[in-house]
Order: C-alpha cells, then structure tokens, then sequence
C-alpha cells in the first residue's frame, strides 16, 4: 500500500463528482456504472453509457448509499458496490451465484480502481468499508462473489468482483462453491 492516507466515504449525493471522475468518460467499464447486477441484462445493455450512469445517480439518491469510494489525497482511486442483495437483479437468475440459504445478506458485487492503483494492497481496506457500510444499514452478514484463480494468472483489470485472498483477508470465509473459480464468501459482522 502507498504511504500516503487511503480515506473511504459512502457514495452520497455530495460525492458523486468523485465517481464520476473516477470512473471517467466510459463510466469504469464500457458504460456499465456499476448497474450490470443491479438491472436485467436487456436493460443493462440498452442503456450502457448515459443511461446506466443516469440510473446510478438516481440510486445515489436514496439511502443507503450503493458504496464506498476509496480515496488517496482527496482523490477517488477505488470503488466498491456494495447493498442488500434484493437490489441485485442480476444475481436472482444466477445458478452459480443461487442463494445459500434463506438469511438476509447485503452483497459486495464489484471493485473498480482507477489504472495505476490495482494491486496496491487497497482492496481490503474498501472491502471492510463496504461491509461497515452494511452494518451501520442493519446487515447482519455481508456476501461476496469473487474470482478464486488458483494459480493461474489473471488481470486485475478483469476481477470486477474482487479475488478470493482479498475477502479472506477481510475476514470472509467461504461458504458454497459452485464453479471451480466462482466461491460464495461471507463475513458475520
């Protein structure tokens, strides 16, 4: 990690500039905005660019807020969703990402860092702020879907959902596994 003070802040209204700058003119990757599991696929895909981001801002809106930023120097440089799993449409379909049981869990289901700061060791830092934001919103577990490689490489770029070493290092245990690469992990806060 950088010597220099890593701050994370839920996104709220006043910090939706700090978003938007950080996930620039493509909103992070190629116009999702963060609303890829938070929409039906169709309507994800419709509205890739101005759409997504103008549903995301509408989300912001509302408490809680959907996530927390990570910020160096006064500058957003990482991003992480996180909410009830509910809110989550994307996950409903989802064979491999199906339910464990029938407790309520709130959903950590994407990291974005700005190029220059992935792999730095800030990860489980916005990790256990995404899951203080869920506890002070009444969770009572916090889930995640996160790539487990094994030993194979894999980009960091393309680990939107995080790795597995990140949430063990939060504290997750895993719980289901239902792909040799997807785990189902949870933190008890």
């Amino acid at each position: 990690m950088t010597d220099r003070a890593f701050e994370t802040h839920p996104l709220t209204p006043e910090r939706w500039p700090d978003l938007e700058d950080l996930f620039g003119a493509r909103g992070a990757s190629g116009g999702c905005w963060c609303m890829l599991w938070r929409l039906r696929k169709k309507d994800w895909t419709a509205g890739k660019g101005d759409a997504n981001r103008d549903a995301l801002r509408a989300r912001v809106q509302t408490a809680p807020p959907p996530g927390v930023l990570g910020c160096l120097d006064g500058r957003a440089v990482g991003w992480c969703s996180v909410a009830p799993r509910a809110e989550f449409t994307g996950l409903a379909g989802s064979r491999i990402l199906s339910p464990v049981d029938d407790r309520p869990v709130w959903s950590v289901t994407c990291f974005f860092f700005r190029a220059g700061f992935r792999r730095k060791g800030l990860s489980v830092p916005l990790l256990n702020a995404a899951a203080d934001l869920a506890r002070d919103h009444g969770a009572e577990i916090v889930e995640g879907y996160p790539i487990d490689p094994g030993e194979a490489k894999y980009a960091a770029s393309f680990a939107w959902t995080g790795f597995r070493r990140t949430f063990e290092a939060a504290g997750f245990r895993e719980v289901a596994r239902r792909s040799e690469k997807r785990p189902i992990m949870r933190r008890v806060l």
